[in-house]
């Protein structure tokens, strides 16, 4: 082990021991900064006891400036600090900023080494659950890097767009290598694809509003993020027309391990290079997310930022805090952009988060 990776060790023990909750063990990669819905989903699992963050590992996103790794861990500090005010927080890490150049040699780093670490602790019939929003680069290279990894962890993620066009999505199209390695593995895998996303998780302006923009100094930052990001990309220019949504892709993971889904177990299938889902011979199976049930997860989204309000000074920073509550167009937003320490970039695929 790292002094680096002794030193968050000590951090997570400090945190665990300190911590009075106790829900489903997890470490979480993220590309968050790429866009909105990681900030949702990290706020989320933060302020929520039904998870145990054991630790965060920032993932790559070609979308954010080089080496992407180093932004979207600014990025996270960031959110965890300075917005949430955690000042006792799991330990953060800086995964790989490339994805894997193949199926057999691993990005060593301070995140994999301590996915690996963590995973110790468990078993076969304990796991630790590996939630993967990003690309999952660290995560396989944790596989590779030690292949009794998965007789430890379990991968829950957001990626794929269906079972038709398969990998032909943002996360996945980040490093297929990676998930050539994680569906040719032992490793027990749950997936939320893009299309039940699309489906169940998609927030008109409105909607998104009026969900959390009256919650507190968190809810009118999230509501921010969800502005800034609608008046950039989604809402077409110069024509007032709001009908369009936008979708918090990534807490399809959350509301995986809070039993607000439903799924199925279909065969396993290998990832070709073109991205196509191919037959395989092995009885392994994955298990596949069909649905959420979004009537649960938004109410109880929101009475978690309430409930962690009630607790902690949370403050918005800067300017931020005249967030104008009724802006509804154009004429009405103040736009905050220029006050957070990341620019978004717009990726090219739409189909995840």
């Amino acid at each position: 082990m790292t002094f680096l990776n002794l030193c968050g060790a000590l951090v997570l023990l400090s945190f665990s021991g300190a911590a009075s909750r106790a829900g489903t063990p997890v470490v979480l990669s993220t590309d968050v900064g790429n866009e909105i819905d990681d900030q949702w989903a990290i706020t989320y699992m933060l302020t929520n006891p039904a998870f145990e963050v054991q630790g965060i590992v920032s993932a790559l996103a070609p979308s954010l400036p080089d080496p992407s790794a180093h932004a979207t861990y600014e990025v996270l500090i960031d959110l965890v600090e300075r917005r949430l005010r955690m000042h006792t927080h799991a330990p953060l890490f800086e995964g790989s900023s490339v994805p894997l150049e193949n199926t057999n040699t691993p990005h060593p780093n301070a995140g994999v080494d301590f996915m690996i670490e963590s995973s110790k602790r468990f078993s076969k019939t304990n796991r630790l659950t590996v939630l993967t929003i990003g690309a999952a680069t660290d995560v396989a290279s944790a596989i590779l890097q030690d292949p009794s990894i998965v007789d430890r962890i379990s991968v829950v993620a957001m990626g794929f767009r269906n079972l038709t066009a398969a990998g032909k999505e943002y996360n996945v199209e980040n490093d297929p290598h990676a998930w050539q390695v994680i569906l040719d593995s032992d490793v027990p895998v749950v997936v939320g694809s893009g299309d039940v996303c699309q489906h169940d998780l998609a927030l008109s302006f409105s909607d998104a509003k009026k969900l959390i923009s009256t919650h507190g100094a968190m809810g009118a930052w999230l509501w921010a993020e969800y502005q800034d990001w609608y008046f950039r990309f989604v809402k077409p220019l110069r024509r007032n027309d709001f009908s369009k949504p936008w979708v918090i892709w990534d807490i399809i993971t959350l509301a995986y391990i809070q039993g607000m889904t439903s799924q199925k177990t279909i065969p396993r299938p290998r990832l070709g290079d073109d991205l196509s889902f191919q037959p395989s011979t092995t009885q392994r199976t994955v298990t596949w997310i069909t649905s959420v049930d979004s009537g649960r997860l938004w109410p109880d989204f929101v009475k978690k930022l309430d409930e962690y309000q009630r607790t902690h000074a949370v403050t918005m920073p800067g300017l931020c805090a005249i967030l104008i509550e009724n802006a509804s167009g154009p004429d009405d937003f103040l736009f905050f952009g220029n006050l957070r320490p990341h620019l978004y970039r717009r990726r090219l695929d739409v189909s995840s988060g």
